[in-house]
């Protein structure tokens, strides 16, 4: 069966610029995502830069990451930064009380997490301490990473390796203290935030992004209170929602899943549109001008953990469904562009949604990762409206900087394939020509294994004309396609 989808986009409508911080990542000291996923040590057999391992650094670097948050997550809220700082030797351990009651070394600190940001070109956004921490504590974290010499925590920095402060362009004031994070009232939380953030201080040359907690999921009530009572204080607001099929708990598999359970995830990937929709009314009331941006730090899949593994550690599988799910949520945040100044997909390696997967000395990217890829052509392009007629194909479009233009088309049907019919309203250089790059399954749970890791993987896609201002391609089921008027 081929349904029809025509749609328009009008080149001389360009918007809003997409901030390419809406293509972040986030990892959290949680299973294997930095401990085996970023992080082997200097004397571990797989090739490694101090430490970070290098088919990771060049997995992340390819992709173009513009922003990474760490050390969490319900970690951040009983994470102590000065543990995780000096001769690893000397370094206090913990117990990681949220996620599996592992030993954590604090091999992977500050220093640590701001060389992997250098290495793969991201800006680091740190989350502090509000849920377990002291005021003190986080001053002088910011203190630690960004004064210059002569501060005693820059001091203190130089005698662990580093004489020049970093630059901190985000910084997160607690995550989710709704929940994990300390169970607070809003009312209760705007107040700590509008103390907390007062003391990250700008003690270099670069202000600090300052990003308050928001809400989880349709928490509107939240967002109405920390709009009223903090907004002149924060830069950012977040937003947490994940996509989970069935309940919270039984949430299905990541392979092997039925053709309802297939419909039921899009559908719910989808409600991100009504989210950022509702909560950036209420933020309108108080901003009209938007300056404070909605931060989607938390989004992705989360089901079931593999048979097998640590329910702790929330390992699971990537297939082309994951992709499919990636590809309408940047879609979204492309539409929102306004209000959405970054998002963080959950996570980076090993844990939830992730990129990159790992085993040993092993690593394969996911067909997450390559959405991703194709998509990292919107970062910082002026989004094009589209207006669609028909069902079943979900899309976003940019201009770049260049003038190139780029449409993103999503096919949701795990069944069908859909003829596009896009139509071009304004100038097109004559000299111009249209390229395709795809990514689609063979099955509805497709997916790559350490045995096949190129299993799900972009391809040429060629199955398009264009005529007089006029694009016709025919969208094969299950697929995330980019279009490029180069």
């Amino acid at each position: 069966m081929t349904n029809s989808v025509r749609a328009t986009i009008d080149l001389e409508k360009a918007g809003a610029e997409i901030n390419p911080a809406i293509y972040g990542h986030f990892a959290e000291h949680l299973g294997r995502c930095i401990y085996e996923g970023i992080w082997v040590g200097e004397g571990s057999p797989i090739p490694n830069k101090k430490g970070l391992r290098t088919d990771v650094l060049t997995a992340l670097k390819e992709l173009k990451i513009p922003v990474l948050r760490w050390p969490g997550g319900c970690f951040a809220d009983e994470y102590h930064w000065k543990d995780g700082i000096g001769p690893y030797a000397k370094r206090k351990k913990m117990v990681n009380t949220h996620w599996g009651g592992t030993v954590e070394t604090n091999e992977f600190g500050t220093h640590e997490f701001m060389l992997l940001c250098e290495e793969i070109g991201a800006a680091p956004y740190i989350n502090g301490n509000v849920g377990s921490g002291e005021v003190l504590e986080m001053q002088e974290w910011v203190e630690y990473i960004t004064a210059s010499a002569g501060s005693p925590m820059a001091d203190e920095r130089a005698k662990n390796g580093r004489a020049e402060p970093w630059e901190l362009p985000y910084f997160g004031v607690g995550n989710e203290s709704w929940g994990c994070g300390g169970h607070m009232r809003p009312e209760y939380y705007a107040d700590l935030f509008r103390r907390y953030q007062t003391y990250v201080r700008q003690y270099g040359d670069y202000p600090i992004y300052k990003i308050a907690c928001g809400a989880n999921v349709d928490d509107y009530n939240w967002t109405e209170v920390l709009m009223k009572q903090a907004a002149a204080y924060m830069d950012g607001l977040t937003l947490h929602y994940y996509t989970v099929p069935g309940t919270w708990q039984n949430k299905g598999a990541a392979t092997g899943f039925s053709e309802e359970e297939w419909d039921e995830t899009i559908q719910k990937a989808l409600h991100m549109d009504e989210l950022i929709t509702k909560h950036s009314a209420i933020m309108d009331e108080y901003d009209s001008e938007k300056r404070v941006g909605l931060i989607v730090d938390e989004w992705g899949t989360w089901y079931d953990v593999e048979p097998g593994t640590n329910p702790g550690f929330l390992f699971q599988q990537n297939s082309i469904r994951d992709a499919l799910v990636a590809g309408v949520t940047l879609n979204i945040f492309n539409h929102h562009a306004d209000r959405v100044h970054m998002a963080n997909l959950a996570q980076t390696i090993n844990v939830l949604q992730s990129i990159v997967l790992t085993e040993g000395d092993k690593m394969l990217k996911t067909p997450t990762y390559h959405v991703f890829d194709l998509y990292k052509v919107h970062q910082g392009g002026k989004v094009i409206p589209i207006e669609l007629i028909g069902e079943g194909l979900h899309l976003s479009a940019s201009s770049d900087h260049l003038g190139k233009t780029h449409i993103s088309v999503c096919n949701l049907s795990q069944w069908d394939s859909v003829s596009l019919e896009l139509a071009i309203n304004g100038e097109v250089d004559l000299g111009q020509q249209w390229q395709a790059t795809i990514l689609t399954g063979d099955r509805r749970d497709a997916h790559n294994t350490f045995e096949q890791p190129d299993q799900v993987s972009p391809e040429p896609f060629t199955d398009f004309q264009m005529e007089n201002n006029q694009l016709f391609a025919a969208m094969p089921p299950m697929s995330v396609a980019i279009f490029s008027l180069v």
